[in-house]
C-alpha cells in the first residue's frame, strides 16, 4: 500500500533506492522503541509485555500525546493477524488499567499516570506491507487503529500512515474522568460542549479552521475530552474552543524559535503544561483575518509532522 520512491541525486542524475525490510523483526522494534517519541509522538513505557492469562507478550506499550494508552505491534514484512493479536492485546489492557497505569507512574511519573484517558485507548500496527483488505478491515473494526508501513533506504528508516480509523469513545469502558480530591465531582465540560454553546460566528470559524487542516490529504480528525487533535502519525494541531473570549486556541508542532511571535496573536508554550500539544507554538483565532494570518504557520506545522 505504500507507493513511496527514494531517489539519489548526483548533480542532475536522480537514481532510485529500492526499499527494504529489516533482516530481523527485532531490530525494526528495538529502532522504534528508542526513538518512539520522535517517530511516533509515543512515550514509551516498556517492551515485550506479559499479558498473563491472555497468553501473550505486548510487542510494546506506551502513552500517546493525547494521555491515550497504545499498544503497538510490529511485523517485518506483512503478517495478516498483527491486528487480530493487537485486539487481543486491547482486551488486557481494558481490564489492566489499574496494572497500566502503576507502570505509567513508575516510567513517566504520577501526573502522568493521572492524565490517562481510557475513552479510546490505540493500536499501532507496524509492517512493511498492508493490503487493501487490510485498510477496510481497520475500518469495520471500529476501533482506533493506525496502520503504519515501513521502509529502509540505505540509511534511512521512512514511516507512512496508509490507514487509520478513530475509533469511538467508549464512556462505559473509559470511565469518568479523575477529579483531584477535594474538587467538584462534576464531569469537565467536553470541547464539543463548549463548541455547541459557542456563539455561531465562533461556529462558522471553527468550521473554516477544520476546512483548512483537512484540506490536507492525510490529515486526520480526533476529538479528545478537552480539544480537538489534527494529527499525520503525531499531532500536528490541537484545536481548544474559549467562548467566553471568542477564540479559538490552536497549538501547532513548531519550534518557537523558528517563528516570529506577536503579543495577543501567538506565545511559546514550552514548559507551561498545555493541553494538547505541549512544547510548539499557540495561536488564538478570533476572526476570519487571524485564520489567514495563521495559514502558513498552519502549513509549516503539518508539513513538519
Amino acid at each position: 500500500m505504500s507507493n513511496l520512491k527514494v531517489f539519489r541525486v548526483r548533480g542532475w542524475q536522480a537514481t532510485e533506492i529500492p526499499g527494504t525490510s529489516v533482516s530481523v523483526e527485532r531490530e525494526l522494534q528495538t529502532l522504534i522503541e528508542s526513538n518512539m517519541e520522535a517517530m511516533l509522538g509515543i512515550r514509551f513505557l516498556a517492551t515485550e509485555y506479559r499479558t498473563g492469562r491472555h497468553r501473550g507478550r505486548i510487542d510494546s506499550l506506551g502513552v500517546d500525546e493525547n494521555g491515550t494508552p497504545v499498544i503497538v505491534e510490529y511485523k517485518r514484512s506483512r503478517d495478516q493477524n498483527v491486528v487480530n493479536q493487537a485486539l487481543s492485546y486491547l482486551s488486557w489492557l481494558h481490564d489492566h488499567h489499574h496494572e497500566f497505569e502503576s507502570l505509567v507512574r513508575e516510567r513517566l511519573g504520577i501526573k502522568a499516570a493521572g492524565e490517562i484517558d481510557w475513552s479510546n485507548p490505540r493500536i499501532v500496527c507496524v509492517a512493511g506491507i498492508f493490503t487493501h483488505h487490510d485498510a477496510v478491515a481497520v475500518e469495520m473494526i471500529g476501533r482506533r487503529i493506525d496502520l503504519v508501513v515501513y521502509r529502509v533506504f540505505d540509511d534511512v528508516l521512512t514511516l507512512q500512515l496508509v490507514a487509520s480509523d478513530a475509533g469511538a469513545v467508549s464512556p462505559a469502558r473509559g470511565g469518568a474522568p479523575r477529579v483531584p480530591r477535594g474538587a467538584s465531582s462534576t464531569a469537565p465540560k467536553s470541547v464539543l460542549r463548549y463548541l455547541d454553546k459557542a456563539p455561531q460566528d465562533l461556529k462558522d470559524l471553527f468550521a473554516d479552521l477544520d476546512k483548512v487542516l483537512l484540506s490536507y490529504g492525510d490529515v486526520r480528525k480526533e476529538t479528545q475530552l478537552h480539544y480537538i487533535a489534527y494529527r499525520r502519525i503525531k499531532n500536528v494541531a490541537t484545536v481548544r474552543v474559549q467562548t467566553r473570549n471568542r477564540v479559538l486556541v490552536v497549538n501547532l508542532k513548531l519550534d518557537p524559535d523558528t517563528v516570529k511571535l506577536h503579543d495577543g496573536f501567538s506565545r511559546d508554550i514550552r514548559g507551561l503544561g498545555c493541553l494538547g500539544i505541549r512544547d510548539g507554538i499557540e495561536v488564538r483565532i478570533g476572526s476570519h483575518a487571524d485564520l489567514a494570518r495563521a495559514g502558513e504557520l498552519i502549513r509549516r506545522s503539518v508539513e513538519a509532522a
